[in-house]
């Protein structure tokens, strides 16, 4: 345990206490008739922080427990006596409550019980502290002059019974429900859960019940006037830390029009857990919270008790039949009773000690301190959707889900506070899922998004507004390594060409270890990477058909292009794909020649080991070329290009509008054969990109991009039939453009509508890839060799990306 920390260990007395009736004017008197279990803690201070020592017994009877039936002490074995304690200094209290820092685990949050073990800060951390909020607690008055509570008791609070004040001389069982509750934050004591919360007292005791053995007794028909005064006050949350018999009718109106009316009603489980008596049914909540629930419905929550591990307490009330409405918090050793506006102190031979209490009087409050920090965060939210959030977000304890003992679990404000169910864009119908990338993106867009930012407001399953930074979820393209990818296409070109029809077959080379299949029509299929056919229509037309083969490769097989062939640099397109058709057709007239050509591609992710998922893409494509004086030639070439739900290769989540465009293309190509063998040439391309519009991507989402390359090749270098090729390229780059996307800025919970502004996200890249390699390529024993060495700078167009490089030789014979 760590300093600061408080456990319950050694003999505690547990609160045993039961509401029974007695007839007074015909309606029932509940109160509970033994005090409350009490422990003692020492106290000394270590470093301004409680320190970890040995606990003793101690009985208080100041005040009783509400809820719960029976009688009866249990104790754990007695631990060892301590050495003896410095004294403590009593904290000074502070009149009114401190500026809220941005430190919230300070000594008096440590010394809280409630706070940590229920994951308030994390409710304080969002700007929710209970203000504005009425928590109205119908009880035995409270010590108005605790400065705890300086400021924060409505005007409303008031004696339901008769004109007496609201403190009463005889009890401070309310005044300890008030401060598990609402303690303030003032650097001074503990604080509650809703540390800033307005707090309407109702007090509720019948005159001359009270007593330090017996507790105070409580009519229906006081209950009653109480949740009615709580309705007419305004209160969205109304605590009952009581029990006993079942609600009369008069109060199960008055629950029900609680309910009605939107507030959270909050009751104890009872304290009957270890029970033995005749007529007490430990299995079950108390008689008294039952007829609540039955009266109040989904508007009520039932609290047991837990310990700080989370067991359930002994003497708490079991979920039983009950348990889809229980809801469990701590009640077991919670710190700590006052003596005024300071945390009481006893000394004696072993040390100074502080008081702590239990039972389920103070579970409840912990629940009712949860609810008040929702109903200020979230102020769309109805009393049923509270409790609904309460009860569903509860940390599962016990038996998986909902069980007799633990009912729906343990208090989770941690979880209450985060999203639950499906998000959506607030002001649209748009999932978002935070666990799945919102954007990825291709090699084209390289480093574009690593500083981007964008402010959403999303709501969740009960619209709750959130912030998400959208660009949390965007994922880079993968580095790719082109090397690797070159010399794993393990493939092996078979050709044959006769009457004017040339078929060209590429062959797994692992032909085999191809495993084998049932059908040997798949097995042959498995074989063959990929095929294409080019045949002569007549004089001035040709054709070519493709499978898995790319329309550009058809388109060069026509124009009896003969390019060199690069490991590296030979891919200036950017994009991850493969081609699953294609066809192109050639017409000749003269010196000029007219291809038109069509692809149909599935567009791969630049990572294919992270998610294999495909989409599809088309491209049409028509090229002029043409050639002078056997010297020069010259090809220009237009393309279109349909994404169907990529934008250049990148994926947008529906939250970006999905993806989806529609991509245009200028491609200009110059060729120079000089000299004894020498060639020049140069291509490049200009992509003008739409991006498709949507609910959430506006008009006007627009993409320039570019790519190039200028060879430099001879033949005969070495010798016969060998040439050696030297490429500088860049490939496919965003050069400048993006999305442009309308989000929901603000969310306005009184109109529930969302205030939308427009936000630029730049899909262009700082860094710039520059590729050069050189190639070499021969005839060699039978077969073809070729050795090539290259060199990336800022590779994946990452600006200040270590530049790499490489060299590969390689070897390859048909059989």
């Amino acid at each position: 345990m760590q300093a600061g920390s408080k456990g319950i260990s050694g003999i505690k007395s547990k609160a045993v206490s039961s509401f029974v009736y007695a007839e007074a004017n015909n309606s029932k008197m509940h109160h509970w008739p033994q005090g409350y279990g009490t422990l003692m803690k020492t106290a000394a201070k270590t470093s301004g922080k409680l320190a970890q020592t040995a606990l003793l017994l101690s009985l208080s009877t100041l005040a009783a427990c509400g809820g719960g039936g029976g009688g009866g002490v249990s104790s754990t074995p007695v631990p060892p006596v301590p050495q003896s304690p410095a004294p403590t200094p009593t904290p000074s209290p502070t009149a009114t409550p401190a500026a809220v820092p941005t430190n919230f685990d300070t000594a008096e949050y440590r010394r809280s019980d409630g706070p940590s073990f229920h994951g308030a800060i994390t409710a304080w951390q969002a700007g929710a502290s209970g203000s504005g909020t009425t928590i109205a607690i119908i009880d035995s008055g409270i010590d108005t002059a605790n400065t705890e509570f300086s400021g924060r008791v409505a005007a409303s609070s008031r004696d339901v019974v008769g004109s007496r004040t609201l403190t009463n001389p005889d009890d401070d069982h309310g005044t300890q429900v008030a401060l598990v509750a609402a303690a303030a934050r003032n650097s001074s004591g503990i604080m509650g859960i809703a540390w800033n919360a307005t707090l309407q007292m109702l007090r509720a005791d019948t005159p001359g019940s009270c007593s330090a053995s017996d507790g105070c007794s409580f009519a229906d028909s006081a209950i009653a006037s109480g949740i009615d005064a709580a309705v007419q006050g305004g209160a969205r949350v109304i605590n009952m830390s009581l029990g006993g018999d079942p609600a009369n009718a008069t109060l199960r109106n008055a629950i029900s029009r609680a309910a009605a009316s939107g507030a959270v009603i909050v009751v104890s489980a009872g304290n009957d857990g270890n029970s033995t008596d005749a007529g007490v049914d430990p299995l079950n909540p108390d008689p008294f919270a039952v007829s609540v629930l039955q009266a109040g419905g989904s508007n009520v929550i039932v609290v047991g008790s837990v310990d700080e591990n989370g067991v359930a307490s002994d003497f708490s009330n079991r979920a039983g039949a009950s348990a889809a409405s229980v809801l469990m918090a701590m009640g077991d050793g919670v710190c700590c009773v006052y003596e005024g506006s300071t945390i009481a102190e006893t000394t004696n031979a072993q040390g100074t000690f502080v008081t702590v209490v239990s039972g389920t009087s103070f579970a409840a409050p912990q629940v009712s301190g949860a609810a008040a920090l929702l109903a200020q965060a979230f102020p769309n939210l109805t009393g049923a959707q509270i409790v609904d959030l309460l009860l569903r977000s509860a940390r599962d304890a016990g038996a998986t889900g909902t069980d007799g003992l633990y009912g729906r679990g343990i208090l989770d404000i941690a979880r209450a506070f985060a999203p639950q169910g499906t998000l959506s864009v607030a002001g649209t119908s748009v999932p978002v899922a935070l666990d799945a990338a919102t954007l990825a993106s291709s090699g084209a867009m390289g480093d574009a998004l690593a500083n981007a930012a964008l402010g959403t407001v999303m709501l969740d399953g009960y619209s709750r507004a959130y912030k998400v930074d959208l660009a949390r979820g965007f994922q880079r393209a993968a580095l790719r390594q082109p090397l690797h990818e070159a010399l794993a296409g393990a493939g092996t070109p078979v050709g044959v060409s006769a009457s004017g029809v040339s078929l060209a077959v590429t062959v797994d080379r692992r032909f085999g270890a191809v495993p084998m299949r049932f059908d040997p029509v798949q097995t042959a299929q498995a074989r063959v990477l990929a095929s294409s056919m080019v045949t002569r229509l007549d004089r001035s037309l040709d054709l070519a058909l493709g499978w898995q083969v790319s329309a550009d490769s058809l388109t060069a097989r026509l124009q009896d292009r003969k390019e060199p062939q690069f490991l590296v640099a030979g891919r200036a397109d950017g994009l991850f794909k493969r081609p699953e058709a294609g066809m192109a057709v050639r017409y000749r007239l003269g010196g000029l020649g007219l291809t038109v050509s069509a692809e149909r591609s599935a567009l791969l992710r630049s990572d294919p080991q992270r998610d294999r998922r495909e989409d599809r893409l088309v491209q049409f494509g028509m090229a002029l070329d043409g050639a002078q004086s056997g010297a020069f030639d010259w090809r220009l070439g237009l393309g279109l290009m349909r994404e169907e739900r990529t934008v250049l290769g990148a994926r947008f989540a529906d939250a970006l509008g999905g993806g989806g465009a529609m991509t245009a293309t200028v491609s200009p190509g110059l060729g120079w054969r000089f000299g004894k063998g020498w060639a020049l040439g140069a291509t490049g391309s200009l992509g003008f990109t739409r991006i498709d519009s949507g609910a959430v991507a506006a008009s006007g989402s627009r993409l320039l991009s570019s790519s190039w390359s200028v060879d430099l090749s001879r033949e005969g270098v070495l010798a016969d039939g060998d040439r050696l090729a030297l490429r500088i390229s860049q490939p496919l780059r965003v050069e400048r453009g993006g999305l442009n996307l309308n989000l929901p800025v603000a969310w306005d919970y009184a109109t529930q509508s969302a205030t939308f502004a427009r936000v630029p996200l730049s899909l262009a890249p700082k860094g710039r890839e520059l590729d050069a390699e050189l190639a070499w390529a021969t005839a060699l024993w039978g077969g073809d060799a070729s050795a090539s060495v290259f060199f990336r700078r800022e590779p994946g167009h990452f600006a200040g990306a270590a530049s790499d490089g490489g060299f590969a030789v390689r070897w390859s014979r048909g059989f």
